[in-house]
C-alpha cells in the first residue's frame, strides 16, 4: 500500500519546485514502481552529494513504506533539520514513527504539521488519529473536523469519516456514526472496517436488517477479517439462526482462535443446531483457554513481586541477588518492558553487557515509543567495551556480510 507520504510527494508533488535532476529521477523511478532502484540512487546521493532535504524527504518516505523504519526515520528527522517550516517534513516523519509503531513519538510532529500548514489536510487527520488512540476525543473531533472539510470526497476523506464515528461511538452517539460511517463507505464502497463498525452502530440504532446488510458486505469485502466475521456470526446467532451462524463464527475462529467471544458464540450455536460433540470440543477448548489465563494472572502476580524483591535487594546492595530475581520475574513475565529494563540495569551493572543490551533492546521492541528506553539502549552502547556485539547486532552484521 502506497503511504500517505508517498501519495502527496507523488501525485501532490511536493517534491517538484526546485529538485534537482537526481531527485527528479528518483522521483520518477518510485512514481513508475521502481521503488528499490529509487532507493539506492538516493541512499548515494545523501550519501556523497550536499544535504538536500527533499532527497532525504523521499528516500525517508521510501524507507518508511519498505519498512526500513529505523533509517526512513532517521533520514526524515534530517529532512526536518534541513527544512523545519516544511509541513510535508514533518507530515512524512510523524508517519515513519507511527508505521514504526511510536505512536507516541509520531504526535508531535503531526502537530507541527498541522500548525505550519492548517490546510494539509492529511495531516490533520494524521493528528486527529493520534489523537483518537490516545483517548482524547474532542481534540481528535476538531481536527478530524477540519480533514473532512479539507479533504472532501477523496479516499482520505473516507478514513475521516471512519475515524470521526469512532469519536462518536466512544462519546456513545451511535447515530452520529451511523451518519459518518454512511459517508465513508458511500465515498469509498470498498472500506470493510467501515462496513462492519456500520453495522454494529446499525444494530445499536434498532436496525437488524441494515445492521445485517452492512455485516455481510465486510465479510464479503474482507474475508479474513475475525472481527467482522464474528459480528455476523452473532447476528446469525440472535436471529436464531444457528445453522447460519456456525460458518462466519468458525472461520473467526481460525484467524482469531484465542478469542473466548468468539468460543462462547460458537460454542453456542453448535448446541443450538445440535452438533453437541463439536460443542464439547469448544467449550473444553475454552476451558483450557480460561485455565491458561488464570495461570498467566498468577504468574504475572508472582512476577511483579520478585521484580519488587528484586529492587529491594539492589536499594541494600546485594546486585548479583537483585540481578537473580529480575531475571525470574521476567521468565515469569516476559512481555513486560519494565522489568526486563530492570533485569537489563543489572546486568550491565554487573558487567555483563551483551545480555544487558540484548534485553534493554527487548524491552525497546516491546515498547518502541518509550523515550527512556531508547536513551538507556543508547547510551549503554556508547559505555559497552570495544568488541560488545549483542544478538540483534550480529544478526545484521551477519545478514550484510552474507555469512
Amino acid at each position: 500500500m502506497i503511504s500517505r507520504s508517498i501519495a502527496a510527494l507523488l501525485i501532490g508533488g511536493f517534491l517538484l519546485l526546485g529538485q534537482t535532476a537526481d531527485v527528479e529521477r528518483a522521483w520518477k523511478l518510485a512514481a513508475n514502481g521502481h521503488r528499490d532502484e529509487a532507493i539506492q540512487s538516493l541512499t548515494k546521493l545523501v550519501e556523497t552529494g550536499p544535504a538536500d532535504p527533499r532527497a532525504r524527504l523521499l528516500l525517508g518516505s521510501l524507507l518508511s513504506e519498505a519498512g526500513e523504519h529505523d533509517r526512513a526515520i532517521a533520514q526524515l528527522t534530517e529532512a526536518v533539520r534541513l527544512q523545519p517550516g516544511s509541513a510535508e517534513a514533518q507530515n512524512a516523519l510523524g508517519e515513519a514513527y507511527s508505521n514504526s509503531g511510536d505512536s507516541r513519538s509520531a504526535r508531535q510532529p503531526f502537530e507541527r504539521a498541522a500548525t505550519l500548514d492548517p490546510g494539509f489536510g492529511v495531516a490533520q487527520l494524521n493528528l486527529g488519529r493520534a489523537l483518537l488512540a490516545a483517548r482524547e476525543f474532542d481534540p481528535a473531533a476538531k481536527h478530524l473536523d477540519r480533514a473532512i472539510a479539507i479533504l472532501r470526497h477523496d479516499s482520505d476523506a473516507a478514513d475521516a469519516h471512519y475515524l470521526r464515528a469512532k469519536v462518536y461511538s466512544a462519546q456513545d452517539d451511535a447515530r452520529g456514526a451511523a451518519k459518518e460511517l454512511q459517508i465513508a463507505v458511500s465515498i469509498r464502497p470498498d472500506f470493510p472496517e467501515a462496513w462492519s463498525d456500520l453495522g454494529a452502530a446499525r444494530k445499536t440504532l434498532l436496525d437488524p436488517a441494515g445492521a445485517m446488510v452492512a455485516f455481510q458486505r465486510a465479510v464479503q469485502l474482507a474475508p479474513d477479517d475475525a472481527v467482522a466475521q464474528y459480528r455476523l456470526g452473532l447476528e446469525y446467532l440472535n436471529r436464531h439462526q444457528a445453522h447460519l451462524a456456525i460458518a462466519p463464527l468458525q472461520c473467526a475462529d481460525r484467524i482469531s482462535p484465542d478469542d473466548q467471544s468468539t468460543l462462547n458464540a460458537l460454542q453456542r450455536a453448535l448446541r443450538e443446531d445440535r452438533r453437541d460433540d463439536e460443542a464439547a470440543s469448544i467449550r473444553r477448548r475454552l476451558a483450557e483457554l480460561l485455565r491458561k489465563r488464570d495461570v498467566s494472572a498468577q504468574n504475572e502476580l508472582a512476577a511483579t513481586r520478585l521484580n519488587n524483591e528484586g529492587a529491594r535487594l539492589e536499594h541494600a546492595g546485594n546486585l548479583h541477588g537483585a540481578v537473580e530475581k529480575y531475571r525470574a520475574a521476567t521468565e515469569l513475565s516476559p512481555e513486560s518492558a519494565p522489568m526486563r529494563v530492570n533485569y537489563a540495569g543489572g546486568l550491565l551493572r554487573l558487567g555483563q553487557w551483551t545480555a544487558g543490551l540484548n534485553e534493554l533492546h527487548a524491552a525497546l521492541v516491546m515498547d518502541p515509543s518509550d523515550v527512556k528506553v531508547k536513551t538507556a539502549l543508547r547510551d549503554a552502547l556508547k559505555l559497552a567495551p570495544a568488541g560488545t556485539v549483542p544478538e540483534w547486532k550480529a544478526d545484521r552484521l551477519s545478514t550484510a556480510t552474507g555469512k
